[in-house]
């Protein structure tokens, strides 16, 4: 099997299991409990905590852990709006963000009365910057765009993003779920407020991630309760999966320092789909995308029928979203890009890491080509 669908979620790195593994076991602990079994489990905490702001360039302080990047994206969102000055009742994206922020967006809209803003975009999803400019008044309290889609790879300007935002007063939020793990991230070096990053995308088990959000920042929260995480995030903490994420995170390191490797990879993938698909549409930014990310749409065929030829081929990829598995609904991603429902609706997606070599890969796109002759004559 060619596993090509690292964007959905990737296996447990097995020394992700074993550091965990202890606090699954001997060390259960509640962090909270006033003896020494508690003390243990508060102190593998704080460790994990710190590893965590050490690998994204921030402070321990900075770090709330989570059940899920999608909960770290709804508590950003909400809670940010939520604390910000009654005066700022705007909130700017892009339809192309994930769907736990739009959705966030929409619940702040219809429940409490915001306003929310879309980016213009270009064809491969890149925000223009200088429109954004324009939207980003005093009104708004939060800006809060992706670092990486989870579908085409773009990679943002995030860092210009923030500095727009803070100009104007405004708060700035990142989704780097997708991000997290393949490219360098500096939570200080991006200037923002608050970032999202999840587990199961690093090596570690779902059911872990994390919102990194400034101190100093104001934070509704969003799950009420005992008061855990200095209050941000109350429920008992998932030491085990605190502990995973830190140790994914670390364990990343070598993934980051071959970025251009894999990024080399994916261009001579990407080379070859297009050679062996002439009618092939490339998704995305050529090149501002993340390094293991590739995504087409094949006209004329149907995603799905591509994606069942591939994996009875022994290719394993996904359409797009795994989040939005069993919508007949096309790519949101790709329908704000302006691709209509018909052609939206043939893309399929690859991702992978440093995993997967170079001769997998060739092999991968020898496959691409023959189920899309297969789904094409049948269609034809």
């Amino acid at each position: 099997m060619i596993y090509l669908d690292a964007a959905a979620t990737t296996p447990v790195r097995r020394a992700v299991l074993e550091t965990c593994w202890p606090y699954l076991t001997g060390e259960f602990g509640n962090p909270s409990s006033h003896h020494a079994v508690g003390a243990s489990a508060a102190e593998a905490l704080d460790g994990a905590r710190r590893s965590v702001a050490s690998a994204l360039g921030a402070r321990a302080s900075d770090v709330v852990f989570t059940g899920s990047g999608t909960e770290a994206d709804n508590l950003a969102v909400k809670g940010l709006a939520l604390a910000a000055d009654p005066a700022r009742r705007t909130i700017v994206t892009a339809r192309t963000d994930h769907a736990a922020v739009l959705e966030s967006c929409r619940y702040l809209e219809h429940v409490h009365g915001f306003t929310i803003a879309y980016a213009p975009q270009d064809d491969a999803g890149l925000v223009d910057l200088e429109a954004l400019d324009r939207m980003i008044t005093d009104e708004t309290a939060l800006v809060s765009i992706a670092l990486a889609n989870n579908e085409i790879g773009t990679i943002q300007p995030v860092a210009e993003i923030a500095r727009m935002a803070h100009a104007s007063g405004a708060l700035v939020h990142t989704d780097a779920v997708q991000a997290a793990g393949s490219v360098p991230i500096g939570m200080a070096d991006l200037g923002v407020d608050a970032l999202s990053v999840s587990g199961h995308k690093l090596g570690a088990p779902k059911g872990i991630g994390a919102l990194l959000v400034l101190t100093q920042v104001p934070l509704e929260p969003v799950l009420h309760g005992g008061g855990q995480e200095r209050g941000r995030r109350s429920g008992t903490e998932n030491v085990a999966g605190a502990v995973a994420l830190a140790a994914g995170l670390a364990l990343a390191g070598p993934d980051i320092a071959a970025v251009d490797e894999v990024a080399a990879r994916r261009d001579a993938f990407i080379g070859a789909v297009l050679a062996t698909v002439p009618d092939a549409v490339l998704t995305g930014h050529p090149s501002k995308r993340l390094p293991g990310s590739a995504s087409f749409c094949f006209p004329g065929t149907s995603g799905e029928s591509v994606l069942v030829r591939l994996e009875e081929s022994g290719v394993v990829c996904s359409s797009g979203s795994a989040c939005a598995a069993g919508s007949d609904e096309p790519s949101h991603v790709l329908t704000a890009l302006g691709f209509d429902r018909e052609t939206a609706q043939t893309a399929v997606r690859f991702s992978f890491g440093t995993q997967v070599s170079a001769d997998e890969l060739a092999e991968a796109a020898d496959r691409v080509g023959d189920a899309v002759r297969a789904v094409s004559a049948l269609a034809g």
